[in-house]
């Protein structure tokens, strides 16, 4: 079997009229050796994906932010180890300084504005502008770590970097990108979209699954920008795959792309997995420069393999489509004679699977919490089968034995065994990186009693919002503005989850707070980017 024909093997279930899809290139010494449109850019009209199709890249888009802030730093306007207030002195001083190299490096410990927005009820179609998003950040009085403690993907530091470049610059980061990177480059079908209501020539739609079948337009109405929000094309990214290898941005050569690839540390010494907006890995052994990006209906990663000077591009219209997966499956198609190490087995998925009772996959039901990383799990039944709903993803596990199972159609494979007396799982996961192991903690529904104890109102005022706790049917229901009522569930002694939460794989926890009469006075909302921001009861 040819090389193409293995790769377009792992396309072909998008690879039709009627299904949003890919866009992909395989890149060797500087020079497209395979690319090919999968799929459609848009279904009303017909059009196919193809190399000029424009995609939102997503968090992608970061890389790109990041060297405006280097470019700057070049030029002496500023200086990577400045504070962040110097240039945005609404964010309150902290006890520990900020810096604009703790933006980058994800090390600032500020709380990602995309939860808090969620958390204020704030509805991501609508349109916001930069300076209302930094308000949010802004009105943050605590941060989630002492900065430089640790690394934790934050997309606050790339809106506050947009910002700077304007501040520092006088121009948006749109026309400092143009102007700096991709006029140079000759990148005419790349910007970052600031204006949701520009028309785009060749934009490939954004698109997520429909209920009941087919798809719908999953795009986003924003206008904020630098952490996301870049429009290009595979072509273009050609050109700046290029760069990276010959640079001539600011005329200042190579030894620019070695600033922003030398891994970064921590303040213990502890070396961080990326900045710049770039991830350092490894794959077969080789050294791995990527990223990748996911909003609304769009899906992307850059994967690099500089050692070979072989890249990978796939870019995609459809939310349940895994670039990164798929990106690294073409490179080891291409790469295996080059790899110097093996790749690690993925999760070996039974060539046949048993028929189980509906009642008893009935005892699978349920939510289940790993408190390690915050991810929650609903399994239920459907057409008599027991389905798995996580974040963006819901897919069938299909039974093994009575207490195996494995994930059925699913861009991510899944290996799941229960425990005997059915209140934990434990889930193997293949990573990038290998095989990872967790354990999740089958949650309880509402206690029976104490109910009334956590009813009321609730006030943030680093959102300058509010939401409320009722009581339905014997249950807590959490009530906000914008957003339908959702279930609190129990999972220890005044902690409780809420679900069904935002699209989004780590869970919302409820942390209730009481006075020393016993009486509870507020709670902490966590999640995984935001930890413990604080709610007083009204």
């Amino acid at each position: 079997m040819s090389l193409i024909t293995k790769v377009d093997e792992l396309f072909i279930q998008w690879d039709k009229p009627d299904s949003p899809g890919c866009a992909l290139a395989v890149i060797q010494n500087g020079e497209i050796i395979y690319q090919r449109g999968y799929g459609m850019a848009n279904l009303e009209y017909e059009i196919t994906i193809s190399l000029n199709s424009v995609f939102d890249i997503a968090s992608n888009s970061k890389q790109f932010t990041a060297i405006c802030i280097v470019l700057l730093a070049r030029q002496n306007l500023l200086n990577l180890d400045d504070e962040l207030q110097k240039y945005i002195p609404e964010i309150p001083q902290y006890n520990q300084p900020i810096t604009i190299r703790h933006l980058l490096d994800h090390t600032s410990g500020l709380r990602d504005y995309l939860t808090l927005m969620f958390f204020a009820g704030m509805i991501f179609e609508n349109k916001y502008s930069n300076e209302e998003i930094i308000a949010l950040i802004a009105r943050q009085q605590n941060l989630n770590f002492e900065p430089g403690t640790e690394q934790l993907y934050c997309n606050s530091g790339y809106i506050l970097l947009a910002e700077i470049v304007r501040r520092v610059s006088g121009k948006s980061l749109r026309i400092f990108a143009q102007e700096h990177i991709f006029a140079p480059l000759g990148m005419k079908n790349t910007h970052f979209h600031d204006n949701f209501k520009e028309i785009v020539e060749n934009r490939a739609n954004g698109y997520a699954p429909k209920d009941g079948g087919g798809f719908q337009l999953d795009m986003s109405f924003h206008d904020f920008c630098g952490d996301g929000q870049l429009y290009t094309t595979i072509e273009d990214l050609l050109l700046w795959d290029r760069n990276f290898y010959h640079n001539i941005l600011g005329g200042y050569g190579q030894d620019l792309i070695e600033e922003v690839t030398t891994p970064r540390k921590l303040n213990n010494g502890e070396v961080i997995s990326g900045s710049f907006g770039l991830q350092i890995g490894d794959r077969g052994g080789l050294k791995t420069v990527s990223h990748g990006g996911s909003w609304t209906g769009y899906r992307s990663d850059f994967i690099r393999f500089p050692d070979c000077q072989f890249s990978v591009i796939c870019l995609a219209n459809l939310s349940t489509i895994n670039p990164t997966k798929l990106a690294f499956q073409v490179a080891d198609i291409y790469l295996e004679n080059d790899y110097i190490e093996d790749i690690v087995k993925p999760i070996s998925c039974s060539i046949s699977s048993i028929n189980l009772p509906v009642v008893e996959l009935q005892l699978k039901t349920g939510f289940y919490y790993n408190s390690t990383t915050g991810s929650i799990w609903k399994l239920e039944i459907k057409n008599e089968k027991l389905m798995a709903k996580l974040a963006w993803m819901y897919f069938q596990l299909a039974p093994i034995d009575t207490k195996h199972f494995q994930s059925v159609d699913n861009e991510i494979d899944y290996d799941i065994e229960f425990s005997e007396d059915l209140t934990r799982m434990i889930v193997k996961v293949e990573l990038a990186n290998g095989i990872t192991t967790s354990t999740l903690e089958k949650t309880l529904d509402s206690p029976n009693d104490l109910l009334t104890d956590y009813l009321g109102t609730y006030y943030s005022a680093e959102l300058e919002s509010e939401f409320q706790i009722i009581l339905a049917n014997n249950k807590l229901y959490f009530k906000s503005k914008g957003y339908s009522p959702s279930h609190l569930r129990i999972v220890g002694q005044d902690l409780f989850l809420i679900y069904p939460i935002c699209a989004d794989i780590y869970a919302d926890k409820f942390e209730f707070v009481r006075d020393p009469e016993g009486r509870v006075v507020g709670l902490y909302r966590c999640s995984h980017r935001v930890r413990r921001l604080y709610f007083s009861k009204q």
